[in-house]
């Protein structure tokens, strides 16, 4: 747990997962209209919103906390933080990754889902962290409330770890 981030109580279901970079990672397919780039501060607001829209409890707090908090917390680099740009300049899904290979958040806008930006985004992810020299990157999701990304991390090859 990170000092900035308040303590939360485990939910039923959640789980961690891992991937291992010991065999060969397939580059990711950018759905057509879409381009990938890294974060720039002034993407930090659209970042919110999506993280706002997409996830139940939100972005963990209004903007102007939030921030400040992603933003000094030692394992922020924005050259980890990934979006994907629709082909009207819009962002319509972000990876933000901790420097010590843990995925904090996947994020697809609802309106441009089922075309395979989540899958794209996790393959960015793996590829970058492989190139640093990490052995593998986790993240945490529920497997019962977020069956659809669950199924998406096992079909990417990520298994539960302790």
């Amino acid at each position: 747990m990170h000092e900035n981030t308040p303590p939360r109580p485990p939910a039923v279901n959640n789980i961690r997962l891992r991937k291992l970079f010991n065999d060969t990672l397939a580059a990711p397919h950018w759905p057509e209209g879409f381009v990938v780039r890294t974060f720039e501060q002034r993407d930090a607001p659209a970042l919110h919103a999506l993280l706002e829209e997409v996830f139940d409890d939100g972005a963990d707090g209004p903007f102007d906390q939030w921030w400040p908090r992603i933003a000094g917390d030692a394992e922020f680099d924005p050259a980890l933080c990934f979006l994907a740009i629709d082909g009207k300049g819009l962002l319509a899904g972000a990876a933000l990754c901790w420097t010590s290979g843990f995925v904090k958040d996947l994020a697809v806008h609802p309106e441009s889902r089922r075309q395979g930006l989540g899958d794209a985004l996790m393959r960015q992810v793996f590829l970058i962290f492989r190139e640093r020299g990490a052995r593998h990157i986790d993240l945490k999701t529920n497997s019962v409330k977020n069956t659809t990304a669950f199924r998406l991390y096992e079909r990417l090859g990520m298994i539960p770890v302790g």
